[in-house]
């Protein structure tokens, strides 16, 4: 039987954080955010809501000026030390708020100390994230802000500082109320479920994350995540903090006979991964999983090690006062959360949630939990006409084409096959993880060409991992700066030599020539031979240029002048890195190559094939960070302890060792990540080699040294290559 609506409000209640029941009711009312039921009347009163944020009432306020622009003005203050340390070692959290959009970003640490530095990566971030320069930074005079190395920073910067005056931490307001909020919610969260505070780090972390989806009144209609972001997050992903989960175990992790799921306690949403942060009560480890099932309305009893049921603890309203009201007011720390006895009922039933969705292993595509931001890519057209941002995307694509002159509508031909087309969608990201545009692709249904008929040969090179190297390494040398430029849509612009006719596409029908066909031209996404057509005419026009095509890379070229200098250029499909000795040939080249085709100037090269790109002064320093981090947390390695070699120096593998074999595609799977994080980390080259003997039929022990592998990157994420400037350049052989 489905909720009612009355118990429905009261679980968004608790899996909002214990959000007010007006917050709550204005994010359904005003379709803030997706996934939101409809929310009832708020005639109860959440006890948990009653204890965990009671607080003085407060004074008068003032209107004060606001900043306009995102990062005009930044608030930021430190809680703590907390009484307990955290799950991760920390005692203190750093909060910074953006005064435009009032979203919030958190930092843990175990020092004050910790504040400048994590200052810099936040601004760092921040700005490449959203575009925008940070100017005015707002803060108490706490030494950790105020140390000569921060003034000074700020200072070359140009960052103008706001200090308040002694004893007056009404003029931090903004940052004081947040982090006063943060703490409100966390308690009421961790004392529902009646979690240890050594959970405090967790629950702050989980708060932050869902206040950004919840409105304020300092914005109108629009939550702080879409204020900041432009787009209207997905909340139908949230669970109740705290709430007993079982998280699926992969076969590759378990024997037959072992249990599938394990039981855990949800502790919040992934960082830098879709799924969910859970605390696995057998091994006290926290992982993300995908595959969650979740028990809203129990809780563990950490006494007796067993599973308790709950009930929402309300009573009867009796007062007109929000639970959660604006006010200039802060709690500087977290206290002991009070003995509440909670009424034993017989566990509820997944089937009894307001959830729509049935109870089984839940989808990667409703996990929508992503950093701080929730990124939500369509399946189909379907869902993508909903949003203004891909409708956006899917037009610039359409318009794209049409520049291109890629086809011409013409009637359905009777002697040709027609193939289908549809739209792919993908959220293209920064570095740093934060969303750099959203693109809609068009691609064709290429499985459904017949060779020889719609295409002949497909074949097209693209630039090997040690031509990228090796160039970074010339230029590091010679002092050369890397630039990058991307190709927009570039497969639209290869000119095919076969006769193919495709569908018209949705959403774009031409209005009373619905029977009508397109012929292509030029190429689109997903044909087999595009690849093809579009490195003959990029190879085509860089010939006619006057550059000059290397013999043994078909995708590097070459182009010198006595008076200027030497350009070197390379393609991997439509990403294009060039560098050279000329600044004049440097501007030439993106000239041309601006004019010939629809690019985007990306400036010095910072990203590339997965590879952080960081050029300085002195060096040119490459790393997988990012990647590495994704396949750890894969392989549920993330939190393991590092070990300091990637072998053991007295072990020896061969293929009869007498353990028993392992899963043959789970270590498949890490020697083949293995192979590509080699790129940037010669350091586990040999290991990696021995442990590629062994992709079939390998053994338990064979498994284990791969893990010992993944053990020692943990300990060693951020090493990668140095290539150093000025040194001479001798070619040296092992």
């Amino acid at each position: 039987m489905k909720a009612t609506i009355e118990e429905s409000t009261w679980y968004w209640h608790r899996r909002f954080g214990h959000l007010n029941m007006q917050s709550l009711k204005l994010l359904q009312q005003q379709e803030l955010v997706y996934g939101l039921p409809e929310i009832g009347n708020a005639n109860r009163i959440c006890q948990d809501c009653a204890i965990g944020k009671s607080h003085r009432e407060a004074f008068g306020k003032e209107k004060i000026w606001r900043a306009s622009l995102p990062l005009e003005l930044v608030h930021s203050d430190v809680c703590g030390p907390m009484q307990t340390t955290s799950i991760g070692g920390n005692k203190y959290f750093l909060t910074f708020i953006d005064d435009c959009t009032r979203m919030c970003w958190v930092y843990f640490m175990q020092f004050k100390s910790e504040v400048f530095n994590i200052f810099k990566k936040f601004k760092a971030m921040v700005e490449l994230q959203s575009g925008y320069k940070l100017k005015k930074l707002r803060s108490d005079r706490g030494g950790e802000y105020t140390s000569a190395e921060f003034l000074q920073f700020c200072e070359e910067i140009g960052l103008e500082r706001q200090l308040t005056v002694a004893y007056s931490p009404q003029q931090n307001g903004v940052a004081e109320r947040k982090n006063r909020t943060i703490v409100e919610m966390s308690k009421t969260m961790m004392k529902e479920k009646k979690l240890s505070y050594k959970f405090w780090g967790e629950a702050v972390n989980t708060a932050v994350y869902i206040r950004n989806r919840c409105p304020t009144k300092a914005l109108d209609n629009v939550t702080q995540f879409e204020a900041f972001s432009g787009r209207k997050p997905g909340v139908k992903h949230l669970r109740v903090f705290g709430s007993i989960c079982f998280c699926h175990v992969p076969n590759q992790l378990r024997s037959k006979m072992e249990d599938a799921a394990a039981k855990c306690i949800f502790v919040g949403y992934g960082k830098c991964e879709k799924g969910y942060r859970v605390y696995n009560l057998q091994t006290n480890k926290i992982t993300t999983s995908r595959s969650v099932i979740f028990d809203e309305n129990s809780l563990w009893d950490w006494d007796t090690q067993t599973v308790d049921s709950i009930t929402v603890q309300i009573r009867p309203k009796d007062t007109s006062r929000s639970s959660e009201e604006e006010h200039e007011e802060t709690m500087i720390d977290i206290s002991s959360p009070p003995q509440v006895t909670t009424a034993a009922t017989n566990v509820t039933s997944l089937s009894d949630s307001p959830s729509s969705t049935p109870v089984k292993l839940r989808d990667i595509t409703e996990i929508y939990a992503r950093c701080n931001m929730s990124i939500i890519e369509p399946e189909n057209f379907a869902e993508a006409s909903k949003d203004k941002a891909w409708q956006k995307a899917m037009e610039a694509e359409m318009e794209m084409i049409e520049k291109n002159e890629t086809w011409e509508l013409v009637d359905r031909p009777s002697d040709k096959p027609v193939i289908g087309v549809k739209w792919v969608y993908m959220t293209k990201l920064n570095l740093d993880g934060s969303i750099q545009k959203y693109k809609a692709r068009l691609v064709v249904k290429g499985y459904a060409q017949k060779p020889g008929i719609d295409f002949n040969e497909t074949f097209a090179p693209v630039a090997r991992l040690d031509t990228i190297r090796t160039l970074i390494a010339l230029a590091a040398q010679k002092g050369w700066k890397l630039y990058q430029l991307d190709v927009k849509s570039a497969f639209l612009n290869g000119v095919l030599k076969e006769e193919v006719y495709v569908d018209q596409p949705d959403g774009f029908v031409t209005t009373n020539y619905e029977d009508k066909v397109y012929k292509l031209k030029k190429a689109l996404y997903g044909l087999k031979h595009a690849p093809r057509a579009w490195y003959e005419e990029i190879n085509a026009y860089l010939v006619s240029c006057g550059y000059v095509r290397s013999t043994s890379e078909a995708t590097l070229y070459c182009k010198t002048k006595e008076d200027s200098g030497t350009l070197i250029v390379s393609i991997y499909v439509d990403d294009i890195v060039y560098t050279g000795s000329s600044e004049e040939l440097i501007d030439e080249f993106k000239t041309e190559m601006m004019r010939r085709y629809e690019m985007t100037d990306l400036g010095l090269l910072y990203h590339f094939l997965g590879m952080a790109v960081i050029q300085t002064e002195s060096c040119i320093f490459i790393n997988q960070k990012k990647y590495a981090l994704t396949f750890l947390d894969k392989f549920g390695l993330k939190q393991c302890k590092p070990v300091s070699t990637p072998l053991v120096a007295t072990e020896k593998l061969c293929k009869d060792d007498g353990s028993d074999p392992a899963d043959e595609s789970e270590y498949r799977q890490i020697v083949g990540s293995l192979l590509y994080l080699t790129a940037t980390r010669p350091d586990i080259m040999f290991a990696t080699s021995l442990l590629a003997r062994f992709m079939h039929c390998p053994t338990k022990k064979h498994y284990g040294t791969a893990k010992r592998v993944l053990r020692y990157i943990q300990g060693t994420i951020d090493f990668g290559i140095e290539y150093q400037k000025g040194k001479e350049a001798i070619l040296i052989g092992y």
